[in-house]
């Protein structure tokens, strides 16, 4: 949750509270403001309206799945097995949330799309696909890298304290070959 400090007088303060992060906020701007850079260049060079708003609206939902996944790898990372129940549930609870909201950017992508006046298979049945597949990819590419930027994480944590234990190994163990060795020699020796 956001918070915005106002001070109006000298002894009075007023509190916004605004949902989210106001860095996530930032990121959402950037993603539409580089899907709409997209379709306004685009429209320039082509003078395509499906052309332009499939690719303005690919870039858009494209940074906005790339953002989504790093926020769904930072949520995952703060759970492990010893997350208590309550604090488990209200992680759930907001991944549902970015769930809901992902979808619903793809889909209004795609409705978008599909009500442009280009009519024909590729227009309404392919293209409407496209910004979906831009951001299941960018979201896949932040969940890579950023598994591949974290330090690995030690087998111990999760099996937790007991696979901590070594087991002892004495002279004894190593000078007594065992019931396969004994049987190769009998075998060798006949």
């Amino acid at each position: 949750m956001g918070q915005v400090i106002r001070q109006v007088g000298p002894n009075t303060t007023r509190y916004y509270w605004y949902p989210g992060d106001k860095k996530e906020w930032l990121r959402a701007l950037v993603a539409v403001g580089s899907g709409g850079a997209v379709l306004g260049l685009s429209y320039f060079l082509t003078r395509s309206w499906l052309t332009s708003t499939v690719l303005g609206l690919s870039v858009a939902s494209g940074v906005a799945g790339f953002n989504f996944g790093r926020r769904d790898l930072a949520a995952a990372d703060g759970l492990d097995a010893r997350t208590p129940r309550r604090e488990a549930t209200s992680a759930a609870g907001r991944a549902a949330w970015r769930g809901f909201a992902q979808g619903a950017v793809i889909a209004f992508a795609a409705l978008i799309i599909e009500h442009l006046p280009a009519t024909g298979v590729f227009a309404d049945w392919l293209l409407p696909l496209a910004p979906g597949v831009a951001f299941g990819l960018a979201w896949q590419a932040a969940l890579m890298a950023g598994r591949l930027s974290h330090e690995s994480s030690k087998v111990t944590e999760f099996v937790g304290a007991s696979a901590t234990r070594r087991i002892d190994v004495t002279d004894e163990t190593l000078s007594h070959p065992g019931p396969l060795a004994e049987a190769t020699e009998d075998v060798r020796g006949s």
